[in-house]
Order: C-alpha cells, then structure tokens, then sequence
C-alpha cells in the first residue's frame, strides 16, 4: 500500500470517526473552546474536561493525549495550532509541528487509524489551502517511515474544504 492510499479526505463530523484516534484542534488551556474544540469536548462527555485539567494547557504547536470517553475514538489527541498572524510569527512552522508531535503520539501509542480536522483554519485563520499543503507534507513525510499507521483521514466542516485538501492532496501527487 503507498503513500497516496493510507490518506483520506472526508467531509463531516470529526466526532463520529471509528479511527483509533481523532485530533482536537485545541486551545492552549486544553479545557474546552469552540468550533472542532467544543464539539469534541461536549461529544466526549465531562471525564474529557476532567482529564484535561491535569495537564497545565499546551503551548502551540505541541501536542498531548487523552482518552475518548464517549466517542467511538479510543484517544484524543490535541494540539495547538497557531493563529495566523500574516506568515511572519513562524505559523507554518509551528502548524507543521502540530502535526509532527500528533503523529509521534500516534505512533508511541502504535495506532493504526487517526482523523485530524483541518487545524487552525476556523477562529485562528490559517489560510485553507496554505495549511493542507503543510498538513498533508507532514502526513507524507511520517508515513514514509511508518508503516504501522495506515490510515490518516482529514475530516473537513465541508466540501469547500475537502475540495481544498482534495487541490492540495493532487498538487503532492499528482494524478492517480
């Protein structure tokens, strides 16, 4: 199975994901926000909030771990991506370790599936094409030296953005 094969886009709601993993484009108290952050947290139930207050937050750009709960997702990863600030206060960078430090969870836990939402592109106005390409870079570049994850799903709001990550998936690979 190549690379291509192990990624999917998908429209809807990141919270009914049957992968190992879902990824919460969280905020840096880790106690819950809105967009993806909120619905996960209220999807999960209150041992979710519970969980995270044992932690001290998350600076941007790192990620941390918590169980599922009530999701069908075994683990929540979440991570803090940055506020585009106009591409000068290093966002790709840090969105980029977003991803890196997800996927290094993913693998130190040994999970074969995760879904991520499209981190940084609602509230924190990370420009959507911009950060799929960042995104699916990353998703490549891991899944080069990885062969336990096999399945990584973008799950997009809607097919505005899935088509975005769509343009970005084709210009990392072209055409089938």
């Amino acid at each position: 199975m190549g690379i291509r094969d192990r990624i999917e886009i998908a429209e809807g709601d990141i919270t009914g994901q049957e992968t190992d993993a879902i990824v919460n484009a969280a905020n840096s108290t880790l106690l819950g926000g809105g967009g993806v952050d909120g619905a996960i947290h209220r999807a999960a139930g209150p041992e979710l909030l519970e969980e995270c207050a044992r932690y001290t937050g998350c600076p941007t750009g790192e990620s941390r771990v918590t169980k599922g709960y009530r999701l069908r997702a075994k683990w929540i990863i979440h991570t803090v991506g940055p506020v585009w600030q106009g591409g000068e206060e290093k966002e790709d960078d840090l969105l980029a370790s977003c991803y890196r430090n997800s996927f290094r969870i993913a693998a130190d836990l040994g999970l074969s599936s995760i879904a991520f939402p499209a981190i940084s592109t609602g509230a924190y106005r990370f420009p959507k094409l911009r950060a799929a390409r960042i995104a699916l870079a990353e998703t490549a570049r891991f899944l080069k030296t990885d062969p336990v994850l096999l399945t990584v799903r973008f799950v997009c709001f809607n097919s505005e953005d899935a088509d975005t990550y769509r343009r970005a998936l084709q210009e990392l690979f072209g055409t089938d």
